[in-house]
């Protein structure tokens, strides 16, 4: 599999931490509820945003060789005041420096404690990146303004996603992912809108023994198909299937059935 470079993930982090920033500075209302992750307010979702950089930006920078409990990260849980805009975006942007500083440093290869077994420092900028971006949608779906991502890291975090659900399966490290076996049944994602050189196009095959994935143009039991943003967001169930662009060709149950069991919430 090919990522991208560790630069580009620390250049996205960056970029997402100040559209965060400027979405708090911009007088949302900081208690509305989150309406993909209804038990957070918008301020919630911004804490857990940022504890989860300085989390990852503080391992980083320690080269931990075991997890760092997050009641030790300095500032973790955000600012002191609440519902403070100018103290949040204060410390958006502090731990997007952090974040972004240690993994620069660090480079894609320095040993770190990562909980799926990729100990590297790079495994963190990736998947702060995808955390990033997804929350980010997050919370411009709950303010209710336009939210896009670069291609290259849509087609990424798809990528992502979909190696994760790999791992979980194969270690056993999530009980859902059992239950992602059984008839032989396959996906088909594709983005409508992408340039062809980027092949944002995936197959996803389950059955008894369970789940490959394989990017290319291949019939399915069900597809989904769409623009690649909102293609990412309904399969991060961050969108309904039935979102306008999107659309859904077969036997949908196969995927309202992936989209109930996938989930590392």
């Amino acid at each position: 599999m090919t990522y991208l470079a560790h630069e580009r993930y620390c250049d996205e982090i960056a970029h997402q931490v100040s559209q965060l920033r400027e979405l708090v500075a911009s007088g949302a209302d900081l208690a509305a509820r989150v309406p993909t992750c209804p038990d957070w307010s918008l301020e919630q979702l911004v804490r857990h945003m940022g504890g989860a950089l300085r989390w990852a930006g503080t391992m980083v920078r320690t080269q931990a060789q075991e997890m760092v409990p997050p009641d030790q990260v300095p500032l973790g849980g955000g600012p002191e005041a609440q519902g403070d805009p100018a103290a949040l975006d204060a410390w958006l942007a502090e731990t997007g420096e952090l974040v972004v500083g240690a993994l620069r440093e660090a480079g894609p290869e320095t040993k770190v404690w990562t909980w799926t077994g990729v100990n590297t420092s790079g495994f963190w900028a990736r998947r702060m990146a995808h955390e990033i971006t997804v929350h980010r949608a997050d919370a411009a779906l709950t303010v209710g303004v336009p939210y896009e991502v670069a291609p290259e890291i849509a087609a990424d975090a798809l990528d992502e996603w979909l190696e994760l659900v790999e791992w979980a399966q194969r270690t056993g490290a999530r009980e859902w992912a059992t239950g992602l076996r059984g008839p032989a049944r396959s996906i088909h994602l594709h983005a409508t809108d992408a340039d062809p050189a980027l092949h944002a196009e995936w197959l996803v095959e389950v059955g008894d023994e369970g789940v490959y994935w394989r990017r290319g143009h291949e019939k399915a039991t069900v597809a989904l198909r769409g623009p690649l943003t909102s293609v990412l967001l309904a399969f991060y169930r961050r969108l309904p299937l039935d979102s306008p662009g999107l659309e859904v060709v077969g036997e949908r149950e196969v995927l309202d059935r992936w989209l109930e069991q996938a989930s590392f919430g």
